[in-house]
C-alpha cells in the first residue's frame, strides 16, 4: 500500500470528464494491498463446488430455472477495483456529460478523490458480488459473479469461523441473487429504467423521489428474498455466521461507521432486515411459492408501503 502514490494519482487527475477513471483505479489500488489469490487446486475446486451446490439447492428449494453466470471470478482486491470502476463509469456517465463548474480541474480532482476513497473502502470489505451489469453494452456479458478471496479469508479469521464454511455461505448468498434475476428476466430492465430516470433528474438539477422509492423497494425485495432462500437452501447451520457478521458491522470504529453511512451501506442493511421481515410474514402466511410471485412481473413487486404491510400485498395477490 502506498498512500503517497494514491494521493499523487488523484492530484494528477486529468481529461475532459467530471471523473478521471484511470486515476480512480490507480489511487484505489495504490491505497489497497491486493491480497493473495494463489489458490491450491483444492481451493479452486471448492469454490466451484460451492457455486454448483448452491445453484442446485436453490433450484430445488425455489423451483426456479436459472443458471449461474458464465463469468465466475476469484479475485483479489485490485481485480475487484478494476471490475467496479467500469460499473461506476457506466452508471455515472449521464452525470459526467453535464458541464463542470467554473473550476473544472478542481471539481475533477474532488470527484476523482471521492470515487477513489469509496472504491478503496469497498475493495477492502466486499466478500462476494453478484453483478447484473446494469447499463452494460450489447457486447458485454449480462451478469457476473465475483468472490474477493483475500477478504473472505481475512473476515473468516477475524470472526473466528471455519473459512471453508464461511466461503460456502457467501457463495450461497450470491447465487440466490442469480436465481432472482433468472426468475425475473424483466428485473434488470426495471432497475436500469429507475437508475436512468434518477440520474436524468439529477442531471437536470432535480431529484426523483419516485425513482428512488421504486429502486429502494425493488432492492429491498432483492435482498429480502435472497435472505429467505438462504434460510431454506443453505445446507448447514448459519445463525452464528449471520450474528457474527452483524456484530462486526455494528462494532466498527467511528471512521468505518461514517464511511458506511456515506456509502449508503446502512441503507443496504435496512433493506436486508426490512425485506427479510416482509418475506418471513408472506411465507408463514401463504408459503414459499407465494413469496416467489414477486418475480412474475413488475406489477407484483410490493410497493414501499406494502413492504411494511405484507398482509396488504397478500390481499392484492389474491391470498
Amino acid at each position: 500500500m502506498n498512500l503517497f502514490r494514491s494521493v499523487q494519482a488523484v492530484a494528477g487527475a486529468s481529461g475532459d470528464g467530471a471523473v478521471d477513471w484511470r486515476a480512480v483505479a490507480d489511487a484505489a489500488k495504490a491505497a489497497t494491498e491486493p491480497g493473495d489469490v494463489s489458490l491450491s487446486a483444492d481451493q479452486k475446486r471448492a469454490y466451484a463446488t460451492d457455486v454448483r451446490d448452491a445453484r442446485d439447492r436453490v433450484r430445488d428449494v425455489a423451483r426456479i430455472d436459472f443458471d449461474v453466470p458464465d463469468t465466475v471470478e476469484i479475485q483479489h482486491r485490485h481485480h475487484w477495483v478494476d471490475a467496479n470502476v467500469d460499473t461506476f463509469r457506466r452508471v455515472l456517465e449521464p452525470l459526467e456529460a453535464e458541464e463542470l463548474t467554473a473550476f473544472p480541474g478542481v471539481a475533477r480532482t474532488v470527484n476523482t478523490g471521492t470515487m477513489a476513497v469509496m472504491l478503496t473502502f469497498l475493495a477492502k470489505n466486499v466478500l462476494g458480488q453478484y453483478d447484473p451489469l446494469l447499463l452494460a453494452g450489447d457486447d458485454d456479458p449480462d451478469h457476473a459473479l465475483y468472490f474477493v478471496h483475500p477478504n473472505i479469508e481475512r473476515v473468516a479469521d477475524s470472526l473466528d469461523v471455519d473459512a471453508p464454511r464461511f466461503r460456502r455461505w457467501i457463495a450461497f448468498h450470491e447465487v440466490t441473487h442469480a436465481a432472482e434475476f433468472g426468475a425475473a428476466p424483466w428485473l434488470s430492465g426495471y432497475l436500469e429504467d429507475r437508475v436512468e430516470s434518477g440520474l436524468s433528474d439529477l442531471s437536470g438539477g432535480g431529484f426523483s423521489t419516485r425513482a428512488f422509492r421504486e429502486m429502494n423497494a425493488a432492492m429491498t425485495v432483492v435482498e429480502g428474498y435472497a435472505e429467505l432462500l438462504m434460510d431454506h437452501a443453505f445446507d448447514d447451520e448459519y445463525a452464528d455466521l449471520r450474528r457474527k457478521v452483524d456484530e462486526r458491522r455494528g462494532g466498527r470504529g467511528p471512521i468505518a461507521k461514517l464511511a458506511r453511512r456515506l456509502l449508503g451501506l446502512g441503507l443496504k442493511r435496512k433493506q436486508y432486515e426490512r425485506g427479510k421481515a416482509f418475506f418471513e410474514h408472506v411465507t408463514d402466511a401463504s408459503g414459499l411459492d407465494a413469496a416467489g410471485r414477486v418475480w412474475e412481473g413488475p406489477e407484483n413487486l410490493p410497493s414501499d408501503d406494502e413492504l411494511d404491510d405484507p398482509a396488504a400485498w397478500l390481499a392484492r395477490m389474491g391470498y
